[in-house]
């Protein structure tokens, strides 16, 4: 998926890191990812480690997880499932009706046709839910592989904040529902939707990892359809995009950030903790120093990386220009 603030590409630079720190062997260790995403540095060491707590506030983001994380079991007769998806008739539900161009919303989030396919495919989903016909581990699987092969298809320059006016190449293509296939383990993973700073009272373990926000833009507002889609709740739509009522974390606030994050390390029951953040972000450099130096042996390492950059179709050149990675590395005492 095209994600803000995805570590994707910086993946290995990441693991190396740990690895460097904590040792090549993991298989006795128990690794969080507080602010999961879509999971990227979670599947990166799924098959690493003794067990995998993932979180994220963001309802998308657990469903995300639900598959690739805690789903760790073959699903007889998946892939039947996506084919009968694949061949419903559309339907005018809640999506065509808010987020569609002839829709009474008269928004244009996506074609119609896409539109109305969401409607079906959600709709169905639910109802084998409702039924007993699917368990959780394959309701969150073809939830998952409709939240991205949905975003294939959306009409915007890669985040929901706002729609494009006209149809862009690949929004005009019809949805087709991928597989989100995921590993195979004898893991017990554990995936939570919680707030970060109530999670971390909860549970202990070996290795901590954060990717918080570093900035004001809320992931809520940014990817507020994704939520929509996966919730599939009935609201009042608000404003020109849509929006609906949404999670606000202070990690996005420059007024709260440092006294959230500082209760966060002195709560956290880690050995080792690993921080993702940019020189760009709403804590400095030395913010973040002075806050996880107090709490055991504090360092950073650093790498120069071209940050997320919207639909190459949209003139976002703003947003190509390259950023330097902080990965500060704290073994707690």
């Amino acid at each position: 998926m095209n994600y803000i603030g995805s570590k994707l590409k910086l993946s290995n630079f990441i693991k190396n890191t740990i690895y460097s720190v904590v040792g090549e062997n993991l298989s006795n260790k128990v690794f969080c990812d507080l602010f999961a995403g879509t999971g990227i540095i979670g599947r990166k060491f799924k098959q690493e480690v003794k067990q995998i707590i993932s979180n994220d506030f963001e309802y998308y983001s657990y469903v995300l997880n639900k598959n690739y994380i805690e789903n760790h079991l073959p699903i007889k007769n998946k892939l039947s499932f996506i084919a009968e998806l694949n061949k419903l008739q559309p339907l005018e539900g809640f999506i065509y009706r808010n987020y569609c161009k002839s829709g009474s919303g008269k928004r244009q989030y996506f074609s119609d046709q896409n539109g109305k396919k969401i409607d079906a495919i959600r709709m169905k989903i639910e109802s084998w839910k409702d039924m007993n016909k699917i368990d959780d581990p394959l309701y969150f699987f073809l939830l998952t592989s409709l939240l991205e092969s949905t975003d294939k298809v959306a009409n915007t320059a890669s985040v929901y904040g706002a729609y494009l006016k006209h149809l862009k190449k690949s929004a005009q293509k019809e949805l087709i529902l991928i597989p989100a296939e995921f590993e195979f383990n004898n893991q017990k993973n554990k995936v939570f939707n919680l707030d970060s700073n109530e999670l971390i009272n909860k549970i202990e373990g070996d290795i901590l990892y954060l990717d918080p926000p570093y900035n004001a833009r809320q992931y809520g507002a940014n990817y507020h359809l994704l939520n929509t889609i996966a919730l599939y709740d009935n609201f009042v739509p608000k404003g020109i995009t849509g929006l609906r009522e949404y999670n606000k974390s202070k990690y996005c606030s420059k007024n709260f950030v440092q006294n959230e994050f500082d209760e966060l390390i002195k709560n956290a029951k880690f050995q080792y903790i690993f921080l993702s953040y940019n020189n760009e972000g709403l804590m400095s450099l030395n913010d973040v120093k002075k806050i996880m130096g107090k709490y055991g042996k504090y360092n950073f390492v650093s790498i120069n990386y071209q940050r997320f950059k919207a639909d190459k179709d949209i003139n976002r050149n703003h947003l190509a220009t390259k950023t330097e990675e902080y990965l500060h590395i704290l073994q707690k005492t």
